[in-house]
């Protein structure tokens, strides 16, 4: 079992501005409250001697009604795990490659500059041994990625091609507030700024006027730089790029490049690209530890043939070749290679261990588990571990040490350390932030398997209310996972988008189900929905519910039913196909698929899913459309969206409601200013989601009697009238 061996230097009851997490209490039910003060782990980083843990939390401040993102440093010899940086501002730390110092983006003011720079992200870096953290860029566009260079005496970055002051005016001058949709787009530069010359300046520059140090502009790319990595030997520079736009509507503008250091010319150097015409959108590079390769991970698309969407994937390439090389079957393992190949789940995550083992963490159906793989020919074999979900695995360059985030359904999300892969079940805990979390009673649950209807298996969750786990005839909410390509399982997540432990609190059996269309199950599973993509994974959804209410464990008078993004497209299509659910939440939600095409940001993606573009396939965009359906629906429904969402258009949202206004269904909209499709700029806005939600599903969903909508006959509204009742 994974040991609890935390001494926090920081009292945490400051942190979370309650007693409760300091003293020991009786379990109690878990509370709206308590479930939005949970925190999150987006980054964990272990030093090159794996000595210590530098990890980002990310939390709510209610009073200042933001999300506070801050840094802390874990160090091993004193158990002690203290505050690094308080801001509220800091995220993505990199360790420096002699471990002394840890870079970070932050957007907070920068005034050291020249010309300060408000509200721009900026790389800063701090000492491990302590003092304050400084500014090392000050770019007048936003720092998007950086890396360290192998000896850490420079910082490479990367930001859109600046504008000079007078390009900027000439612009105004001409355009007012005019938005050029596309031609006001730029691409990216690469800079490199000497490190040890700006924390000279930092300590002693400014009091004097000194000029500050300038960063070097090394090469450029006509697109979007979305990562950088610096290969172990310092002779390398690898970038990912993406539309320079951020929308994926073609392939033509992600790709990996390598740009070679080292040269004696101050001439920018020429990016030279790594594969041959890739057909995918890449989402992760890290080198191999001989630096003559290069990882790469992505979920959508494909390297080795035509682009799909299966199942997340992980791959490296030869990055010392003749020129551009190819994954596809004639290179016959020379330029690139697939890791664990014959695994047949999805690759969640992985890191390269200090001896250049590949260590990924594996979905299969519920479970996410730590896997390490010698070379690509060799066994990907499991590690010990327990039962549940294995993410954001770190190593040590220079040791065997490994630090990870673990959560399941009973074990809120805490960040662990393990002296090598082979010891995880006795890793350390070294984070106590959802002890209060842990405190709580807590609904426990199982997978469930049900045939459908052309003979596949198909398996989901079941969250059980606290202390009614294995109990018959329980109302249900059925809880629809995004993506699609994802799934539920054996985790502990806690925010608006995932509240599946509240809704099992309030007395609901939760089902989650892991449609055609979702990841862990085999390639054939995950693509098992196109064309038909709400139809089929819809069969899948209703055969389950079927499944649960024929075995005599859901309730079939109180069933309800709910989901954001893919989650909402599959709602507003149930409740367009079956009248059982006698409540209905959704969010971020289609109801048509072309204007939806036209505004969604992965579109390319779309048109993928639906067999072609809309005016090639019209009858797919159709058939696959709730809006020509929605004349069926008598479930009342509660909607949410972001205002400015551009991966699912707030008017589909506006669309939906204008039809079960019109049709007399009882319905809610509530629109979230600021927000996009992620509602992560201020916190209300998902607790207020969640809360007025639960309420929609208590009020319609429990008193059948009361609220029974099926057997309605509804008015008729003529264009002449629409107001009429």
């Amino acid at each position: 079992m994974f040991q609890n061996g935390l001494r926090l230097v920081f009292i945490l009851c400051a942190v979370f501005t309650t007693a409760t997490i300091c003293s020991a209490q009786e379990k109690s039910p878990l509370t709206l409250d308590a479930f939005f003060n949970s925190v999150s782990f987006p980054n964990v980083a272990v030093s090159p001697d794996g000595q210590e843990v530098v990890l980002q939390t990310e939390r709510t401040d209610w009073q200042a009604n933001r999300f506070r993102e801050d840094l802390w440093l874990y160090r091993a010899s004193e158990a002690s795990l203290t505050p690094l940086t308080t801001s509220g501002e800091d995220s993505d730390p990199q360790w420096s490659p002699d471990g002394q110092w840890i870079a970070f983006l932050s957007a907070r003011s920068h005034e050291a500059s020249e010309h300060a720079v408000e509200g721009k992200s900026q790389v800063y870096a701090i000492s491990v041994k302590g003092g304050e953290s400084f500014p090392v860029t000050a770019a007048t566009e936003d720092v998007h990625a950086f890396a360290w260079s192998a000896d850490s005496k420079q910082i490479f970055f990367t930001t859109r091609e600046p504008w000079s002051e007078e390009q900027k005016k000439k612009y105004e001058e001409q355009w007012k507030d005019t938005v050029q949709y596309r031609e006001a787009e730029r691409g990216g530069n690469i800079f490199a700024i000497d490190f040890a010359a700006v924390m000279q300046w930092n300590r002693e520059a400014p009091a004097n006027g000194t000029k500050r140090p300038e960063a070097r502009k090394i090469s450029s790319t006509p697109y979007h730089v979305q990562q950088l990595a610096t290969s172990p030997d310092g002779r390398s520079l690898a970038f990912v790029t993406t539309s320079r736009s951020l929308r994926e509507e073609s392939l033509d503008g992600d790709g990996i490049y390598i740009i070679r250091l080292g040269g004696a010319s101050d001439a920018e150097a020429k990016p030279a690209p790594l594969l041959q015409h890739p057909q995918a959108f890449f989402d992760r590079i890290q080198w191999a530890r001989d630096s003559r390769h290069l990882f790469f991970s992505f979920l959508n698309g494909a390297v080795d043939g035509p682009y799909e969407d299966a199942q997340a994937r992980v791959y490296w390439v030869r990055t010392e070749g003749s020129g551009e090389e190819s994954c596809g079957p004639s290179a016959g393992g020379q330029g690139c290679e697939r890791w664990a190949s014959a695994f047949s789940g999805s690759m969640e995550g992985y890191v390269v261990l200090s001896e250049g083992s590949l260590l990924a963490t594996g979905r299969l159906g519920t479970e996410v588990q730590p896997y390490v793989e010698r070379e690509p020919s060799a066994e990907f074999a499991r590690q010990a571990g327990q039962p549940g979900t294995y993410e954001s695995f770190s190593a040590a360059t220079q040791a065997s040490t490994v630090a990870f985030v673990y959560s399941s359904l009973q074990s809120p999300a805490e960040v662990y350390l393990a002296a090598d892969p082979s010891k995880i079940p006795e890793a350390r805990q070294i984070t106590s932030f959802n002890q209060a979390l842990a405190q709580d009673e807590l609904p426990r649950g199982k997978p469930f398997q049900w045939t459908a209807d052309d003979g596949t298996t198909v398996e989901g969750m079941l969250i059980y209310p606290p202390g009614k786990l294995e109990q018959k005839n329980l109302p249900m909410f059925t809880l629809i996972h995004g993506g699609p390509e994802d799934a539920d399982g054996n985790h502990f997540e806690a925010d608006w988008y995932q509240w599946a432990d509240l809704a099992a609190t309030d007395g609901w059996l939760v089902f989650e189900p892991n449609y055609r269309g979702s990841v862990g199950y085999g390639d054939s599973f995950a693509l098992g929905i196109i064309p038909h993509i709400v139809s089929r994974p819809g069969k899948d959804i209703l055969e389950g519910v079927d499944a649960l209410v024929k075995n005599g464990i859901a309730d079939p008078n109180h069933l309800t039913v709910g989901g954001y993004s893919y989650g909402g497209y599959m709602t507003n299509w149930l409740i367009t196909q079956t009248t059982r659910f006698k409540a209905a939440v959704t969010g971020a939600g289609a109801v048509e698929h072309v204007v939806n095409w036209g505004n969604d940001d992965t579109t390319f993606d779309d048109a993928y899913f639906l067999g072609g573009l809309p005016w090639k396939t019209e009858e797919n965009y159709n058939a696959e459309a709730a809006i020509w359906q929605i004349g069926k629906v008598r479930t009342p429904t509660h909607m949410v969206a972001g205002a400015d969402d551009i991966r699912v258009y707030v008017g589909e949202d506006y669309l939906l409601e204008r039809a079960l206004h019109a049709m007399g269904i009882p319905s809610a909209l509530l629109v979230f200013p600021g927000e996009g499709h992620s509602l992560g700029n201020n916190p209300w806005h998902g607790k207020i989601k969640v809360r007025e939600e639960l309420k929609w599903l208590d009020r319609y969903g429990r008193d059948q009697q009361a609220q029974d909508l099926t057997s309605r006959k509804l008015p008729m509204i003529s264009a002449s009238n629409p107001e009429q009742k």
